[in-house]
């Protein structure tokens, strides 16, 4: 074993307890995640939504670390929750089957990468071999095919720069990756009237929301079929798992979707990339400094004779 990794004189080693799974199986860490919200289980829009008022309302919630499973490299999705269940750190939780569970890679210590398809084999998911998954608890089973759009919506307290509890929304883009067929949707789900509906979505490595624009149809130069603009691009790159915030217009008619928590946190971003850009302060130099850089001048010239001898 030594001779295949070429370990040389001088190389550093580290030793850690356990045994590495038998070959043909796979070692997952597996994270237990449970958002903040009332809801725990998705919906389709057709309901109007009951929301209560949370202060860190886009806020990340922790991972518990629960553990680490073994698996053949042929196993399922579903396979891979049901181990999950059997850890002991598993049991204070009441999940009443493996099909009541989402499943998420980690990435960045959040929520990653939507797992769907119980049944399709983990190599299948070309997931790595460091990849940790997190396991989010639902009410109830759920199917997503592959057009829908699992999103985490939040409905802006008007007057108080925050947002009630999130809301799981599941979009079916079947009609294409619009912002008015987004907006329909959020309107539908929120039972709100759709011109009085804006929507925003949250990046929380910045804390800042972009507000999702009702784009109208565009033709290019060289080609004259009209296309529609697509929420999985530039800026927005819409995904499983992103926040959108939702307004009220009715209530609160502005392009506000910050809250006082955004402000907190970017002030402190600003302030600690201005301690990383800072340039080191100058010294004034001294008297015996200066002199000791200042190049002393060069004394005159002198001639230079050149002597060879003769050798025969």
């Amino acid at each position: 074993m030594l001779k295949e990794l070429a370990v040389r004189s001088g190389d550093t080693l580290l030793l850690m307890e356990g045994t590495l799974p038998p070959p043909g199986f796979l070692k997952v860490p597996i994270w237990w995640y449970q958002p903040r919200g009332p809801s725990a289980h998705w919906r389709r829009g057709q309901e109007p939504a009951s929301c209560a008022p949370s202060r860190d309302a886009q806020g990340d919630s922790p991972l518990l670390y629960l553990g680490d499973v073994e698996l053949p490299s042929d196993a399922t999705l579903h396979d891979l929750k049901a181990q999950a269940m059997t850890l002991p750190s598993f049991w204070e939780f009441v999940v009443p089957s493996p099909a009541c569970l989402r499943a998420w890679t980690v990435e960045g210590r959040r929520p990653g990468r939507l797992l769907r398809r119980g049944q399709q084999p983990l190599r299948e998911y070309k997931l790595g071999r460091k990849t940790e998954i997190c396991l989010e608890p639902l009410q109830r089973e759920e199917s997503l095919g592959p057009q829908d759009v699992l999103l985490r919506t939040r409905m802006r307290l008007p007057g108080e720069r925050e947002y009630a509890l999130s809301e799981d929304l599941v979009w079916d883009t079947a009609q294409g990756w619009t912002a008015s067929s987004l907006r329909q949707c959020i309107a539908r789900f929120y039972a709100l009237p759709v011109e009085k509906t804006e929507i925003a979505k949250y990046f929380p490595d910045k804390f800042e929301w972009l507000p999702v624009s009702s784009w109208s149809q565009q033709s290019t130069k060289r080609k004259k079929k009209k296309k529609h603009n697509s929420l999985q691009g530039a800026p927005y790159y819409l995904k499983d798992g992103d926040t959108i915030g939702i307004k009220n217009l009715l209530l609160e008619d502005n392009d506000d979707f910050s809250t006082s928590r955004d402000d907190v946190e970017k002030e402190k971003q600003k302030r600690a990339e201005g301690r990383r850009e800072r340039p080191v302060a100058l010294r004034t130099p001294s008297a015996d400094t200066f002199q000791a850089q200042t190049p002393r001048p060069h004394g005159p010239e002198a001639s230079l004779s050149i002597h060879v001898g003769t050798f025969r």
